[in-house]
């Protein structure tokens, strides 16, 4: 019999948020795979839970040659927790490349939900949350930074960015120079905690509060890209659009239709231009009679 890995969301701030869950399988647990073993001690003794398995060190530096290592301990039957210092494993922590080759080797990958950064800064973002992406860490050098900022400027969905204190201030003028000043924004600071602080504005406003220096763990959530205007076109150019896709095999209802839906247009302005193209020839193309 194989074993189960288990991915367990640990406290963000409050370690009072841990679910029972939680508690139950840091005392059971087989093998106690955690980012930060020091880290780990300090949250068992904080919930009172004494681990009867053995712990190792599962982080950055070492995650692909201990790999191997865990995956055979779940071969053999072992029940192994996977921790990292905040929040869900593999979510910008350590886990993915684990949970990938215990998916390989046909092992039982489950886990015990738990706080999260992503989730609870966007919840409390006042931005819309109906749709978003999470983006991670930015690059460190201001070049790579920047592409991947350009990458993502008409993202039309809600984004989720970590940030270190250090570099808040720089990310968000390098945000507000890619996004433009005025995109709504939330940073959220110490989530959870005892100072936490969610400050809202346009990413302008947010780079210039930051410059002051921010400190703590940091959750930036950017408003989506706005939905670009409807181009505006006189009717001759409608009608012409229309034209083309007449003349390409469409209906004259299919074409307007069409060409509404590509401006952006209500139909019945694009149907008044084909109308009012029936008068004379429109501009860059022959009228096509209304019969």
């Amino acid at each position: 019999m194989t074993g189960v890995l288990v991915l367990a969301g640990t406290p963000i701030g409050d370690v009072s948020d841990a679910p029972p869950r939680l508690i139950a399988e840091l005392g059971s647990a087989d093998v106690i795979a955690a980012e930060d073993t020091r880290r780990l001690r300090r949250l068992t003794q904080a919930l009172g839970v004494t681990p009867s398995g053995r712990v190792l060190s599962y982080f950055e530096g070492n995650e692909v040659g201990r790999t191997p290592e865990l995956v055979e301990a779940l071969t053999g039957g072992a029940r192994v927790l996977l921790v990292t210092d905040a929040g869900m494993p593999s979510v910008s922590d350590p886990g993915y490349r684990l949970v990938a080759a215990a998916v390989a080797a046909d092992i039982k990958v489950t886990a015990v939900p738990g706080p999260s950064a992503v989730l609870t800064a966007l919840a409390l973002s006042g931005l819309p949350v109906d749709r978003f992406t999470f983006e991670g860490f930015l690059p460190r050098k201001a070049g790579d930074r920047a592409r991947q900022l350009a990458e993502v400027a008409a993202e039309p969905r809600t984004m989720v960015f970590f940030e270190a204190p250090h570099r808040i201030a720089e990310a968000l003028g390098a945000m507000a120079e890619a996004f433009g000043a005025d995109r709504p924004a939330a940073v959220c600071r110490e989530l959870t905690k005892t100072y936490e602080e969610i400050k809202r504005g346009p990413i302008g406003e947010l780079a210039v509060w930051a410059a002051d220096g921010v400190r703590g763990e940091i959750t930036v959530v950017v408003a989506g890209a706005p939905p670009a205007a409807p181009q505006e076109l006189g009717p001759a150019e409608l009608a012409r659009r229309v034209a083309v896709r007449e003349e390409a095999g469409e209906s004259r209802k299919e074409a307007i239709a069409a060409v509404a839906a590509d401006l952006g247009l209500p139909k019945r302005e694009v149907f008044d231009a084909v109308v009012a193209a029936k008068t004379g020839p429109a501009k860059g193309g022959p009228a096509k009679s209304a019969g």
